[in-house]
């Protein structure tokens, strides 16, 4: 496993400054796990749609996975549980890994780990190329 993933996030009502702080704390979660880099995805690569704030693009990281196969899993979870802790703030999360998109928002927790399975499933396995 070797890709970039990208992720965009928001939060119903969050101005720019909100948005940029979630993705810090994000981040530093991100951090901590098997992954070889994260950082704010710069505006020029930001998907169709998004915000841009200055030189990066507002609630947006780019993560550098490395070669580990857990790491796509390990973050993913990781981004689930972040999403759970703001549920009653309306998140909702964006993760393009190649060209497979996962929308992740206000599904039950049985659908979103269901989806997030899948599309694991799909990068670890080969079934498509990121």
């Amino acid at each position: 496993m070797d890709g970039e993933l990208h992720l965009q996030l928001s939060e119903e009502g969050a101005d720019a400054e909100r948005l940029a702080m979630l993705a810090g704390y994000l981040r530093t979660e991100l951090l901590r796990l098997d992954v070889e880099d994260v950082r704010a995805l710069p505006a020029g690569e930001s998907p169709p749609g998004a915000r841009a704030f200055g030189a990066t693009t507002v609630g947006a990281l780019l993560i550098a996975l490395g070669q580990s196969a857990e790491g796509l899993q390990s973050v993913v979870s990781t981004i689930r549980d972040w999403l759970r802790r703001g549920d009653e703030k309306g998140r909702a999360v964006r993760l393009e890994l190649g060209d497979d998109v996962l929308q992740l928002s206000q599904a039950s927790a049985a659908d979103q780990e269901r989806l997030i399975e899948l599309f694991v499933r799909r990068h670890t396995s080969g079934e498509i190329a990121p």
